[in-house]
């Protein structure tokens, strides 16, 4: 990066630095531990705790309209929250989403994420979805908010971390060890799928 932004040109394929890269691999090793993916057992047990936690029901639907949709499309967190209204389409199939941020989208072009309708209703992530938005009145702006006191609906979007603790929050109310679970283990799940 240094000898880039300098101006100077760099062969990174050059076989004296592919040799050393090797050497650092061979002496530190390279296995990286990933987190488990959420599975459709998983997911399932998921929405039953949701269905059965005792809070709120805007919260519930918000809750597993998010969740689904997240592993459906295999939404990274980041994504997720930064739809707006606006980048949905309901069409005879299901829904077609507007991703404009994404980590491998470094030209900001964004793409199209398409999500079927599911003869499994309680698995279903666009009726979840047209659920929220009955119940939440939302039709400009941000998809998936936080609550302030009440349960009433702020309009400030929900961070990614957030994401990552309701996760963990349900897989723990689902029995589900959620040690070895992160955010992107419905990403992983939906790649597994």
């Amino acid at each position: 990066v240094v000898h880039k932004t300098k101006g100077y040109y760099l062969d990174t394929k050059h076989p004296i630095i592919v040799e050393n890269f090797l050497g650092i691999k061979r002496t530190k090793g390279s296995f990286q531990k990933g987190k488990k993916p959420i599975l459709i057992s998983h997911l399932k047990k998921i929405i039953e705790a949701i269905n059965k936690d005792n809070t709120s029901e805007i919260k519930k639907l918000r809750d597993k309209s998010l969740i689904l949709l997240g592993f459906s499309g295999g939404f990274r967190r980041s994504e997720i929250t930064s739809i707006n209204y606006e980048d949905l389409e309901f069409v005879e199939e299901g829904l077609k989403i507007m991703v404009r941020k994404s980590k491998t989208d470094q030209y900001g072009e964004g793409h199209l994420k398409g999500i079927p309708y599911l003869t499994e209703e309680f698995l279903c992530p666009v009726k979840a979805l047209r659920m929220w938005l009955d119940v939440s009145k939302i039709n400009s702006g941000s998809l998936f908010r936080k609550f302030n006191k009440g349960f009433s609906l702020s309009k400030t979007r929900l961070t990614d971390q957030t994401i990552a603790l309701l996760i963990k929050d349900y897989l723990e109310k689902a029995g589900l060890d959620n040690k070895n679970y992160s955010g992107h283990s419905w990403r992983s799940g939906f790649a597994t799928v």
